[in-house]
């Protein structure tokens, strides 16, 4: 699915599979409950609780993933970087499965942010997972991979340009768990 604009309330809510492009911003909670292998790419930003009660399974086994570019473009047409490439506070909240990937070079993005969440170590593996499908948004809005590897005029590495984050197990649950699985 290819949107050459803005997505509204709620988008992909409960997705269990394909590939989907935005190229502008999605409003509030795109991704909800969304299982399996969903994959979206949001060139904009999206406004709060992105990914919440994400299940998706893990990226680097075929599972589902987003990626926020943080990009708009000015009254020439010309993509430029947004201030912070998510302006939230529930970022992944509730989530147990899947990965966002951030283009967050500057590192603006605070653990704060992330309601649910934590950054990890952004890998090679991650790459490849993610490339591909980049190379599609590519393909659809000619955002091209240099232009998003590139950070104050210089291309640069995409483990510095981008952020994974990934759902944190809670610890309530882990408890639950155990007393679930202990036994007599």
């Amino acid at each position: 699915l290819v949107v050459h604009g803005d997505v509204g309330q709620c988008y992909g809510y409960g997705a269990k599979g394909g590939s989907m492009f935005v190229l502008g911003n999605a409003a509030g909670r795109p991704m909800i409950n969304s299982v399996g292998s969903p994959k979206l790419v949001i060139n904009g930003t999206a406004l709060d609780y992105l990914a919440e009660s994400f299940m998706a399974g893990d990226p680097l086994e075929g599972g589902g993933f987003v990626v926020i570019n943080g990009l708009e473009f000015n009254n020439k047409g010309e993509s430029v970087s947004l201030e912070t490439p998510y302006p939230g506070g529930n970022l992944f909240s509730l989530a147990s499965g899947g990965a966002i990937y951030v283009r967050d070079p500057f590192k603006r993005l605070s653990e704060s942010q992330l309601n649910g969440g934590a950054f990890t170590e952004m890998t090679s593996a991650d790459w490849d997972v993610v490339e591909p499908v980049l190379e599609k948004n590519e393909r659809h809005f000619g955002i091209t991979l240099q232009r998003l590897l590139t950070v104050e005029g210089e291309v640069v590495s995409p483990y510095r340009a981008y952020r994974k984050i990934v759902p944190v197990k809670s610890k309530t649950l882990h408890a639950e768990a155990a007393w679930v699985g202990h036994s007599d």
